[in-house]
C-alpha cells in the first residue's frame, strides 16, 4: 500500500466524519464538515501529485480514486439537498452524470481490454467548479450566489460529461477496430 493509495482511503473514512460533523448539533456544524471536505479535497490533490510524480501509479489507486471522488461528491449533494440547501434537481443532474461515468468506466475496463477513461481538463474545471459551488455554503456566501455557482457546475458537469462521451466512443471505437483487424 503506497502513500497515494492511503490517501485515498483516507478520503473515504473522512465520508462518515463529514456527515456526523454535518448533521450534528454543534455550533458551526456546517463549517466543521466543510473543513472535514477541505481535507479530503487537500487528500485528492496529494494523491495525485504524489502518484505522478514519483510514479506510483496503481491499479488499486486508479480505480479507488474515482469511487472516491464519487462517494464523496454524492455525499454532500445529498447531505445538502436533506437540509435544503440546493434543490434536488442539482443532485439529480449531477447524479446521472456522475453514474454514466461509471457505467462507461466500467464497460471500458471490463469490455474494451481494461481501458481506463483518462481524466482531462473538463473534468478538473467541473471538479474545481463543485469545490466552489460547495465551499460557497461552507463559507455562508448569499444563497444566490451560491445557487448561481451550482447552476453553472451543473452546466460545468453536463460539458465534461460530453467531452467524456466523446473520448468514450473513440476508445471504444478504437478497441473494436483492433479487434476486427
Amino acid at each position: 500500500m503506497n502513500i497515494p493509495n492511503m490517501l485515498t482511503i483516507l478520503r473515504i473514512l473522512l465520508i462518515p466524519v463529514y456527515l456526523y460533523f454535518f448533521y450534528s448539533n454543534l455550533q458551526n456544524n456546517i463549517l466543521w464538515a466543510g473543513l472535514i471536505f477541505i481535507l479530503a479535497g487537500i487528500s485528492d490533490v496529494l494523491d495525485g501529485y504524489i502518484a505522478r510524480k514519483y510514479n506510483i501509479t496503481t491499479k488499486l489507486g486508479i480505480v479507488l480514486d474515482p469511487i472516491a471522488d464519487k462517494l464523496m461528491t454524492f455525499t454532500i449533494l445529498i447531505s445538502f439537498v436533506t437540509k435544503g440547501i440546493i434543490p434536488i434537481w442539482i443532485l439529480i443532474a449531477i447524479g446521472i452524470k456522475e453514474c454514466m461515468m461509471i457505467l462507461g468506466g466500467v464497460i471500458l475496463y471490463l469490455f474494451k481490454g481494461k481501458q481506463v477513461l483518462p481524466s482531462n481538463k473538463y473534468g478538473k474545471v467541473a471538479t474545481l467548479s463543485f469545490y466552489t459551488a460547495t465551499l460557497s455554503v461552507v463559507f455562508r456566501f448569499p444563497s444566490m450566489v451560491s445557487n448561481i455557482l451550482f447552476i453553472l457546475t451543473v452546466i460545468i458537469n453536463i460539458i465534461a460529461f460530453v467531452n467524456y462521451f466523446i473520448i468514450f466512443n473513440s476508445l471504444s471505437n478504437n478497441n473494436i477496430n483492433e479487434v476486427d483487424k
